[in-house]
């Protein structure tokens, strides 16, 4: 069986995102998702080693491939402004059980036995350790969105001062001790030069 699933991954690229918003540079889901598997995976691999107690530690490879596909359905449904996409329960519900159809119709773009392998990432089990490792991600996604601002407030464009501002506090609202080391150890680094980060 010949399979176009590879090479629907690949059109990632061409969803852009912040389409609501002036960006000075544009930015797609292919290079988010690469930015928010590696925080996710920091996330994981910070709640399993420095803050582990009590708690569920999703397996940080595991949590960082989740992260790698978590916009994935966006090929087929593009990227939906936030403020339209969370506008109230039914338009979100709605647009949920449209993201799963569409990732239900990548995963049949696998070969059958490739399908099983593939569907804990395009279409995660309701279990206690997958819905940590979702916690992770979500953390992972809004830290992504919080650098966006971050690159774009650095070029002075004031579109994205209060968009900074509101994800800041929702990342906050996660009360995730893995979620204020990073905030806390990593996050206005992104905000240094090149010549300043080298310094550090």
């Amino acid at each position: 069986m010949t399979t176009s699933f590879f090479a629907m991954m690949h059109r990632l690229k061409f969803i852009q995102r912040w389409g609501l918003m002036r960006n000075t540079e544009s930015e797609n889901v292919q290079e988010h998702s690469h930015e928010v598997a590696i925080i996710a995976h920091a996330l994981a691999i910070l709640r399993k080693n420095k803050f582990s107690e009590g708690r569920i530690c999703p397996d940080p490879d595991y949590v960082a491939v989740l992260a790698l596909y978590h916009d994935a359905s966006e090929i087929l449904t593009g990227d939906m402004p936030s403020p339209i996409k969370y506008h109230n329960d039914p338009m979100q519900n709605t647009y949920k059980a449209i993201e799963e159809e569409a990732s239900k119709k990548l995963l049949r773009m696998l070969p059958d036995e490739l399908q099983a392998l593939y569907e804990k990432y395009l279409i995660p089990a309701d279990d206690e350790v997958t819905r940590e490792a979702l916690k992770l991600v979500k953390a992972a996604d809004r830290f992504s969105a919080c650098i966006k601002c971050l690159d774009e407030l650095k070029v002075g464009n004031k579109e994205f001062i209060s968009a900074y501002e509101d994800i800041k506090l929702r990342l906050m609202s996660l009360d995730l001790p893995e979620v204020r080391w990073f905030t806390d150890h990593a996050l206005q680094a992104y905000s240094a030069s090149l010549d300043e980060l080298s310094a550090l």
